[in-house]
């Protein structure tokens, strides 16, 4: 679905609310430019060679730094870090190294596909759970863990995974007291928590949160994140942080992926972080995203406000919002949707089985404002030829 929808991005006139792809005029490409020039002049024994499979030392060791500012978390040393290529490439080798055939993972529905397309490599089973207003429904994960526990098949269930901000599909936050109850969870059943959190500095609105890892440290969760959406896709570089002994395997397993990541663009993130404050850069992006997504609640208000029902979610950062039409089957939607020119996600990609989904993601990040305006109108349009065609009435 998403590789189909790069392709319909590019049609002339389209308008694509699919991938999360971040605006490329938010992209400090005249900095990055500058120091590119620099690092492969004066460093190039490093940045034209092969890396080790940990990453680059002084990118780690400006994780470090982040992780203090960003997030509080202190105390760590550079062998909880790993770099990898992209957080994908991290959800891949946490389920490599966690992950036998027939494992089980808790996910919720819906659930970012990219992490269920990784684990499902690895033949996991899963066990969902509701993704309410506030996060994962912790009593479903806790029925899922008793009924493990009585088959005697607690081992098998191997971490809970959760995008704790504004979750990719429904940007949705965990609130901090569900944070704290998961890895109460956690250490009452003896289970890890993967937090993926791609999207935590990407905040416009309200208060940061403190991450799970801060309730349950690096003995309960692994913690997944990237640059791509504070600093640009095309370095690829994600990060995980981690026990020191789940690290260990997780090189193991990048070495027989890929060797490393790649020297130079870990040395030009690790240059960038150390010259320009990443905080206060991407602030004018946060700004931007703000009104995007305050653009595309306003036309969807405008435009859908005869259809009763329709619901949104209004997230506090992050790139996407996760609507629901009733009676709808958004995968069959999207054949009409196509013919405008309009595109987004079907909800039955995010979830974690088969099942048809009255819900879409519709990303505002990449589209300009008149695009947003433009491509709702589209979608109102293909909603009527889709009610006309199946003889329902218009709610």
């Amino acid at each position: 679905m998403i590789r189909e929808l790069l392709k319909y991005a590019n049609m002339p006139g389209a308008v694509s609310f699919g991938g999360g792809t971040p605006d490329p005029e938010t992209f400090p490409r005249h900095q990055l430019a500058e120091l590119a020039r620099e690092i492969i002049e004066n460093e190039y024994r490093y940045t034209l060679q092969y890396a080790t499979t940990e990453g680059d030392p002084e990118l780690i060791k400006q994780v470090l730094i982040l992780l203090k500012r960003v997030y509080g978390l202190d105390g760590f040393s550079p062998e909880n870090v790993l770099i990898t290529v992209g957080s994908q490439q991290a959800l891949e080798l946490v389920g490599k190294v966690l992950l036998d055939p027939g494992d089980c993972v808790i996910v919720g529905d819906p659930e970012y596909l990219g992490a269920l397309s990784a684990f499902r490599m690895r033949d996991a089973r899963f066990l969902v759970v509701r993704f309410e207003k506030d996060g994962p429904d912790l009593n479903q994960v806790e029925a899922h863990l008793k009924r493990m526990q009585k088959e005697n098949q607690l081992h098998r269930v191997k971490f809970i995974y959760v995008v704790s901000n504004f979750q990719n599909p429904s940007g949705i936050t965990t609130s901090v007291e569900k944070r704290k109850a998961l890895v109460e969870l956690a250490e009452k059943y003896d289970v890890l928590i993967v937090e993926d959190d791609p999207y935590g500095v990407l905040r416009f609105r309200g208060e940061h949160i403190p991450p799970i890892m801060s309730f349950g440290g690096t003995d309960r969760v692994i913690l997944l994140n990237t640059f791509s959406k504070i600093l640009c896709p095309g370095l690829r570089i994600g990060i995980v942080v981690a026990d020191k002994q789940i690290i260990r395997k997780l090189v193991l397993a990048k070495q027989g992926t890929d060797l490393c990541s790649p020297s130079l663009t870990m040395r030009l993130a690790a240059r960038y972080l150390e010259r320009y404050d990443i905080l206060e850069q991407i602030k004018p992006a946060m700004e931007l995203y703000r009104k995007k997504k305050e653009t595309m609640i306003e036309a969807l208000r405008e435009e859908f406000s005869d259809v009763a029902d329709i619901d949104w979610t209004d997230p506090d950062g992050g790139l996407f919002i996760w609507t629901t039409l009733p009676d709808v089957d958004t995968m069959e939607l999207f054949k009409f949707a196509e013919q405008r020119k309009v595109f987004y996600i079907p909800g039955e990609a995010f979830k974690p089985y088969e099942e048809p989904s009255s819900s879409m993601r519709m990303s505002f990040c990449l589209p300009t404002f008149e695009q947003i305006r433009e491509g709702v109108h589209r979608l109102k349009l293909a909603y009527m030829d889709y009610v006309e065609a199946k003889g329902l009435k218009c709610r």
